[in-house]
């Protein structure tokens, strides 16, 4: 008999030890709701995290929108994420969400070698506009415009500062705000015209390979120490690693090199499917595979890597 409810009790805690590890994440986790800005990398990226996630049995819902307004949806508790806080660009504009607890950086970077700083056509550095100092010097040549990106950025707010405190001799220049594409527009036609611009440039990004662009140095700090370089981290609701650890673990590992995202990138910019371009990085890279999903597990408890649909994908 005690034989007999030895082995009841044994399979009884063997079940519960399977339910336990089957009910790997809490119902409220299941729909992962992720913002998003309009930067190809940060596009790319976010793409690349929702194909793991709804691979892992998860539901993953995209929202484009500003960086202010993603900080403030996470803070609502209207979005769960956010995978492209560029620092120190976007600092200016998390520090107050950051200092109210409504939003938790990662402790580690996703991300460590980015720069985003101005740059130019490297024409146009061989004809003597090498530094923030020099730009002054080709008003003329410029039309008094430098090229930013989207109305709000931390990058545009940083180049309004120089202007209005006529940081360089900038004063009577004027920012051009625009979207990522809209100013690689912009650069595309002034190359192919042999024109002068300064425009807001960054790695990773394909531009560094299908431009031949030069940034500026002395800048001053004033759009970033080191010249412009960077780090990106990623974003979350304070409580969501504690509330959702699978997907946090995910996150946790979810590391990048500025030359694999311009890789990643340049798909995206070619006007290819986000989704289906990080399916088949997926499929192409299985010792990022690998990387990426190691200690994680599905929704539903079972092991990652060896669990992991891409079918669905388009």
């Amino acid at each position: 008999m005690k034989r007999l409810i030895s082995c009841c009790l044994l399979m009884l805690t063997g079940t519960a030890v399977l339910s336990a590890a089957q009910a790997a994440e809490p119902q409220s986790c299941k729909n992962v709701r992720l913002g998003v800005v309009n930067w190809t990398d940060v596009m790319a990226t976010s793409a690349m995290t929702q194909v793991l996630l709804d691979g892992l049995g998860y539901q993953t819902k995209q929202t484009s929108a500003s960086q202010q307004i993603i900080f403030a949806g996470i803070r609502d508790q209207r979005l769960d994420m956010f995978l492209g806080y560029w620092n120190p660009l976007m600092t200016q504009t998390i520090t107050p969400f950051v200092e109210q607890n409504q939003v938790k950086v990662l402790a580690e970077p996703s991300l460590k070698d980015a720069r985003a700083t101005l740059a130019v056509p490297t024409y146009l550095a061989e004809k003597g506009l090498k530094t923030f100092s020099d730009i002054a010097t080709f008003k003329k040549e410029l039309g008094g415009k430098i090229y930013g990106i989207e109305p709000g950025s931390g990058a545009n707010k940083q180049i309004k500062d120089m202007i209005a405190k006529n940081q360089f001799g900038l004063g009577d220049f004027q920012l051009v705000e625009s979207s990522e594409a809209g100013m690689l527009s912009a650069v595309t036609r002034a190359t192919q015209r042999n024109e002068a611009i300064v425009f807001f440039g960054w790695a990773p990004h394909p531009m560094n390979v299908n431009l031949k662009m030069t940034y500026l140095s002395g800048s001053q700090d004033a759009l970033g120490p080191n010249e412009g370089m960077a780090t990106v981290w990623t974003v979350t609701a304070p409580d969501y690693a504690s509330r959702c650890p699978n997907v946090g673990k995910l996150l946790t590992n979810l590391t990048f090199s500025a030359a694999d995202e311009s890789r990643m990138m340049q798909p995206l910019l070619d006007h290819k499917d986000a989704l289906a371009s990080a399916k088949a990085w997926l499929q192409a890279h299985p010792e990022d595979r690998k990387r990426w999903l190691a200690g994680v597990t599905t929704f539903d408890g079972k092991p990652a890597e060896q669990n992991l649909q891409l079918t669905s994908t388009p």
